[in-house]
């Protein structure tokens, strides 16, 4: 008999499902990974594929969902996490954290299962307090380019919440700022694989605006350590988890073009619309309530991530750099 409690983690063939996969077998779990693979890439999750505690579902979780037999947890990470994938498929976007969650979230009543979802720093838009607390409601553009994704995220809280109070299920939330670390796609539009993406190549790098702009980058291994300790807490209010050191964009584009030695230029393009000023964590609800906060440095966490990046193939990189989104696209 399977005594192994089993997990269902969608977006399971992303940056963060796929390494969440990986600690969940470490724990002991049977995996259930799902992912429609629109931004998610099987070569994430590839050595996984022959392990008898992982299974794998090719779905989309905006359309029904079930799984056979006993489930106790659940993760719900699918939906597309970068500015270059939500402009590109803003309904896909849209209906992966409403339509999508209520599934997930439908599944967890049905099972008694514990649900926690992936929420986001997005929620509070471009904020208006410094650094950002949970009890800050957020300053956010409902209308705006980046509106689909910080809108997506509001709704999934509130869905959340609201089977929490209402149909008493066990679940978690989790707002995760900026993270980095391998397996991130290099054209996903973020800064950090953006930098070393245009290092790799020998390009010149593009920051945007005048890059007093700030963020935080919590490395990847951190923010899993974090996720595990609130699934299995008792906290069901959200929870900030990331790296309160805050750099500017252009300090940081100088550390990688120090850690890279590629001696490129750093050049300077237009500020897009709705772009955040500032972002940086406040923890101390993470600190106080899973006994939290990040080991890795941003020195240590670069460095992992840019070996894993020198280390691929001419192959792997370009497959990390093209990505079809037509089959997708809905008018």
């Amino acid at each position: 008999m399977n005594t192994k409690q089993r997990i269902l983690i969608t977006g399971a063939a992303g940056f963060l499902g796929s390494h969440l996969c990986d600690r969940f077998i470490r724990e002991g779990f049977h995996v259930i990974g799902m992912d429609n693979l629109i931004t998610g890439r099987m070569a994430n999750i590839e050595h996984l594929l022959p392990l008898e505690s992982f299974e794998f579902y090719c779905q989309d979780v905006s359309k029904f969902i079930h799984i056979p037999g006993e489930l106790h947890y659940i993760l719900h990470f699918a939906s597309p996490a970068s500015p270059i994938d939500y402009l590109k498929i803003p309904i896909q976007t849209l209906k992966v954290g409403s339509l999508g969650v209520h599934h997930c979230l439908g599944l967890a009543k049905e099972k008694n299962a514990r649900i926690l979802i992936a929420s986001t720093s997005e929620v509070y838009g471009d904020p208006e307090v410094h650094p950002q607390t949970e009890s800050y409601w957020g300053n956010v553009n409902p209308v705006g380019p980046r509106g689909v994704y910080d809108e997506a995220k509001r709704f999934q809280e509130a869905m959340t919440m609201a089977y929490h109070t209402f149909h008493g299920l066990e679940t978690r939330i989790a707002r995760i700022f900026n993270t980095y670390g391998p397996r991130m796609r290099l054209n996903d539009g973020r800064v950090l694989p953006a930098f070393i993406g245009q290092a790799l190549r020998g390009e010149d790098l593009t920051v945007f605006g005048d890059g007093s702009q700030t963020r935080s980058f919590c490395y990847v291994d951190d923010l899993v350590e974090g996720i595990y300790r609130l699934l299995m807490s008792d906290y069901a209010q959200p929870v900030n988890l990331g790296n309160p050191d805050e750099i500017t964009i252009l300090d940081f584009a100088e550390e990688i073009v120090q850690l890279t030695k590629t001696h490129q230029k750093i050049i300077f393009e237009t500020l897009p619309v709705d772009d955040p000023k500032q972002r940086r964590p406040d923890i101390s609800l993470a600190t106080s309530v899973l006994d939290w906060k990040p080991k890795v440095g941003r020195a240590e966490g670069l460095a992992l991530t840019y070996e894993y990046f020198k280390g691929l193939s001419s192959e792997e990189l370009y497959a990390m750099e093209h990505k079809n989104f037509d089959d997708y696209i809905q008018k």
